[in-house]
């Protein structure tokens, strides 16, 4: 089936029955280059109800001017092969329409190529139209694409004059007798004259097609001249170019008055202005706008070190000379008593003191934490998965069983219940923190590089704190980690098959065939179905590879060369290896002190084992208590800057993991 649609107008055969046409609209067989079988049309007969006709077809839409009448009840004819239809005359053209149809239905009139035209929508397969998918009109037009003319009329006429009786199929004969032999006459007199009739409508016939040739012809100059009429007044109209571009594929290939094609040039004028006018503002462009607040942020993060926000990064903002300018420009605390003197501020603005230090060193808290992570200490976020809680609740890390093969259902036996469990992991969070004074002697000694040291040890002393809880996990226990919810140490050397067995231990060195060794183990450590005696072990295949060697910083060019043998024989020049770039499936762990003991871990993506739980962010937050009501400034003379972090760090799953214990 082709995927396109398209229209073509038939010819059709009307009558006139008591002021209304009966038409014959389209009937089955071959129309302009296509096929309608009768099936297709029979299909289409719901469509014709409704159709409007007009007087003529329209190459730019049909207008209620022409509206000449309004089709209804139609009725599949079976000796015709054809839809009929009942044609109402009615709108602004009907009298043209009836009168067009008394004038072809008179005896005595020459019949012109006149007939009705149908506008239709269908789709086809090669030539033959395989469905009619919507009717547009039936339309009163000269020389429609199908011959016939209005046989209706005809037909009545002879059955009136010669009273014919119908056959066993239906169709109409002529009874001669004595009686009727006259109107016979007249019968074979009126073909004689339709002879002469159609001798004539065919050298009409003729002229009309010469006269569609030469419109043809008329119609191609005036589309030229519409063409260069639409290149020159783009072009002098100077329009953008995509705009000039808009009007050609709107007007192109099409007949046009030139009053439309000017409207349009100054319609997209107008909206070309609308849209550029801004930029024809003489002067500076303001395309932002800061207050006090904004300026005093961006000299207080120029103070420290820290990074701008990405929209004060052009603002101009005045140098401050160190800690104590900020300070008493904010407070008026000349005398440091800790307090806020509103006669002796300097700057009326809402910022705070202690809000635009906080804002500044909290940025340098997240600029050194990706710095220290680009340095190595962010190990932990290659063989760890980070989860975001929105409470501290103790949390449960649910590891769900598999199901490992499905069992036979022998024919009318009832279903088995499968062996699936769980391997429930629990984790607290912990609460990390302190504070690190901003005495009011800093201030007065204006020690700003000090001030600005502090955030970067914050974020310094968090990372290592993930980084320690990380390393802790292998090498807690003596080296074997943290007791598992089926009893079994994280680490051990048991049997899968057995209550708490992990497989997951060896005490062999670092080697290249002992990596392979390592990397089957996990390859071959089975699926989690039920933590229940007779089920340990038996899951299928987990059939993942370890993809990190996690080793001291004293196995790390003995595990680059295990893992990318071109090192191997580069050991002697290993600073150019350096500059090469460290290979990220090495990882080494700064908190581990034996210069043996190595792991293997799973990419966490894959098979993700080791968990850690933010509640406020990975991050430690900063928060300063500094006001003239704070306890340490009346008791200690001191802002506070205190540093909090909540963290939970878990083992969910002991399978992607692998220990190698070597001094043990």
């Amino acid at each position: 089936m082709e995927g396109t649609k398209q229209r073509i107008a038939l010819k059709t055969t009307s009558v006139n029955e008591q002021g209304e046409f009966e038409i014959l609209a389209i009937t089955a067989g071959e129309g302009n280059g296509w096929n309608f079988p009768a099936a297709a049309l029979k299909e289409s007969v719901s469509l014709w109800d409704g159709v409007h006709s007009f007087i003529d077809h329209h190459w730019f839409g049909t207008s209620v001017h022409d509206l000449a009448g309004v089709c209804f009840s139609p009725t599949w004819d079976e000796i015709a092969q054809g839809i009929k239809l009942h044609l109402k005359p009615f709108g602004p053209a009907a009298a043209v329409l009836s009168e067009m149809g008394k004038q072809f239905l008179s005896e005595e009139t020459i019949r012109p190529d006149v007939g009705f035209s149908a506008d239709i929508l269908f789709t086809a397969k090669g030539q033959d139209v395989q469905t009619i998918t919507r009717v547009f009109s039936v339309d009163l037009v000269i020389s429609p694409a199908r011959g016939g003319e209005f046989v209706r009329e005809i037909y009545q006429k002879l059955q009136k004059e010669v009273n014919m009786p119908k056959n066993q199929e239906g169709l109409e004969i002529p009874n001669i007798t004595q009686e009727n032999l006259p109107g016979v006459e007249r019968v074979q007199q009126r073909i004689e004259t339709d002879k002469k009739a159609v001798d004539a409508l065919k050298n009409i016939q003729g002229h009309m097609n010469a006269l569609e040739q030469e419109a043809d012809k008329a119609r191609g100059l005036r589309l030229q001249m519409c063409e260069q009429f639409l290149d020159s007044a783009i072009t002098a109209a100077k329009l953008p170019a995509p705009a000039g571009d808009r009007l050609r594929k709107q007007f192109a290939g099409k007949l046009f008055e030139g009053e439309e094609l000017t409207a349009a040039i100054e319609d997209t004028r107008a909206m070309v202005s609308e849209l550029t006018g801004a930029a024809a503002v003489a002067g500076p462009r303001i395309h932002s706008v800061f207050d006090s607040h904004d300026k005093l942020q961006a000299a207080v993060d120029d103070l420290l070190g820290a990074p701008r926000d990405e929209a004060l990064k052009d603002l101009k903002a005045a140098k401050l000379s160190g800690i104590r300018e900020l300070y008493l420009m904010l407070t008026g605390d000349y005398d440091l008593h800790g307090g806020f003197n509103t006669d002796r501020v300097q700057l009326a603005t809402t910022a705070d003191f202690t809000g635009l230090v906080k804002n500044a060193l909290n940025k340098i808290v997240v600029n050194t934490w990706e710095q220290l992570g680009k340095a190595g200490y962010d190990w932990w976020t290659r063989i760890s998965r980070v989860e975001h809680f929105g409470s501290l609740q103790s949390i449960t890390g649910t590891l769900v069983g598999t199901v490992g093969t499905l069992p036979t259902v022998a024919e009318g036996a009832e279903y088995t219940e499968l062996q699936i469990g769980d391997s429930p992991e629990t984790a607290d969070f912990v609460k990390y923190g302190g504070y690190i004074p901003l005495t009011l002697e800093l201030i007065d000694r204006d020690e700003s590089r000090k001030l600005a040291a502090y955030p970067r040890e914050l974020a310094a002393a968090g990372l290592r704190k993930i980084s320690a809880l990380v390393a802790a996990i292998f090498t807690s226990n003596a080296a074997i980690g943290p007791t598992m919810a089926d009893t079994g140490a994280l680490f051990n050397a048991n049997a899968v098959t057995t209550a708490g067995g992990h497989a997951n231990l060896l005490t062999t060195a670092l080697a290249a065939a002992e990596w392979d060794v390592v990397s089957r183990a996990v390859y071959n450590q089975p699926m989690l179905i039920k933590n229940a005696a007779g089920v340990y072990g038996t899951g299928p295949k987990m059939a993942i590879n370890p993809r990190f060697a996690v080793v001291p910083r004293a196995l790390q060019l003995t595990a680059m060369k295990v893992l990318y043998p071109t090192l191997e024989n580069a050991a002697n020049i290993y600073s150019e290896n350096m500059q090469r770039g460290q290979p990220g499936d090495v990882v080494t762990v700064p908190e581990w002190t034996d210069a043996t003991d190595w792991a293997a871990v799973c990419d966490p993506l894959i098979a993700p084992s080791i968990f850690i739980g933010e509640r406020f962010g990975i991050m430690p937050e900063i928060f300063i208590a500094g006001d003239s009501l704070s306890p340490a400034v009346f008791m200690n003379d001191e802002h506070r800057l205190k540093v909090r972090h909540f963290l939970a760090c878990w083992v969910n799953d002991f399978r992607p993991l692998h220990k190698s214990n070597v001094g043990a």
